[in-house]
């Protein structure tokens, strides 16, 4: 019998107000001088100056940096860089969605490690270069869709590779996430929808990967469902904290989740999000029900499993996922936002480089990523 090795050890602190204890997560640190990384729309939200004074009535002062792309880019973490030495930071709390939370990482990273970051994609074992003498960090989510705040790497698009990124080692995680519902009330309906189903699919592919991993399986289930009851509701009511706390829950529960490994449908979003600009968990949402489909024939326990939790009415868990999505108002399919058939062949080209689907329950070839691409148009 192999040897297996399973881990989830992040300090999570979770409930509405919960922000108010930054300042003592922060002090146990043992730091002093926070940067807190974040994106334009976290400022205009007004969350952003909410951490900053959680953080100053604590005696910790802050510098709010903000200069990250929605789809993160190689000079958003050199600026981020020079923002931390600058302010004489020794932690960075990151607040946002997915795109700070994964700079922040990788701020902190390129503090004290001076190799490219090229040279730490996970993708060619860069993790043997990340050593443990980087700045702590504390993630403080305000979406509910990539589980950053609990993960253990960062994503980010290079100039060399013009790809999505995966920058992965247990040195990256949070000393603690701040998990507080009240913080996501402002995300717009379809950013919810968006983020929400970006948590869905970790628990999925999560739950469909390659390999034995009974917790992470029995969180990818849990995580599913909770998308399933509490989704549509957060989309419709954002003011109802149960929902929104829910949808932390399950985007947080994803991330533990897919330590066991992703597939295929990541794969065929990361080039999305950097060769069109998509929104990371829309491209997800409009590529998961072919994946569905795709993987039906490796794992149909599993794929049945997944259907009973989204919708025990639907014949299929690609029509469970359709309905899903079309209830929360996400288009149908990847043409609604710009997709042609012309932009297949390099898209393809593009998914076979990333990792994930490595771990995709059914084997897959460029033929199949052309044609998931073009049954999800």
């Amino acid at each position: 019998m192999s040897l297996v090795t399973w881990s989830f050890p992040t300090t999570i602190v979770f409930g509405a107000g919960s922000i108010s204890v930054l300042g003592d997560h922060v002090r146990r640190a043992n730091a002093s001088r926070a940067l807190i990384v974040c994106d334009p729309g976290v400022v205009k939200a007004g969350i952003a100056e909410r951490v900053r004074k959680a953080l100053e009535s604590a005696s910790i002062p802050a510098q709010i940096f903000d200069r990250v792309d929605p789809n993160p880019v190689e000079k958003n973490v050199f600026e981020g860089v020079a923002a931390f030495r600058s302010h004489g930071a020794d932690i960075v709390v990151s607040v946002g969605g997915g795109s700070p939370l994964d700079v922040g990482k990788l701020v902190a990273l390129k503090v004290t490690h001076e190799r490219p970051l090229a040279e730490y994609d996970d993708a060619i074992g860069g993790d043997a270069h990340i050593g443990p003498n980087v700045p702590p960090i504390i993630t403080v989510p305000t979406t509910a869709g990539t589980g950053s705040e609990v993960g253990r790497s960062g994503v980010v698009t290079l100039p060399a590779t013009k790809r999505k990124t995966v920058i992965f080692s247990p040195y990256l995680m949070a000393r603690a996430a701040i998990l507080d519902p009240e913080l996501t009330v402002s995300m717009p309906p379809r950013v919810t929808a968006a983020t929400g189903f970006d948590a869905l699919t970790h628990c999925i592919e999560a739950y469909l990967a390659q390999g034995d991993h009974p917790m992470a399986d029995g969180i990818a289930l849990g995580g599913v469902e909770l998308c399933a009851k509490h989704l549509p509701r957060a989309v419709e009511a954002g003011a109802d904290l149960v929902a929104r706390g829910a949808m932390m829950k399950a985007a947080m529960m994803g991330a533990v989740a897919f330590q066991k490994g992703l597939g295929v449908c990541h794969s065929l979003a990361h080039p999305l999000s950097s060769e069109k600009n998509m929104h990371h968990g829309l491209a997800n949402a409009l590529c998961l029900p072919a994946v569905a489909d795709f993987n039906n024939g490796a794992v149909p326990d599993r794929i049945e499993r997944v259907r009973r939790l989204v919708d025990l009415t639907a014949t299929s868990l690609s029509n469970a996922l359709r309905g899903l999505r079309e209830k929360i108002g996400l288009p149908s399919g990847l043409a609604a936002e710009g997709v042609t058939k012309a932009d297949i062949p390099k898209l393809a080209d593009k998914a076979m480089e990333d990792a994930c689907y490595r771990l995709n329950p059914r084997p897959v070839t460029r033929d199949d990523m052309v044609k998931l691409y073009e049954q999800s148009l």
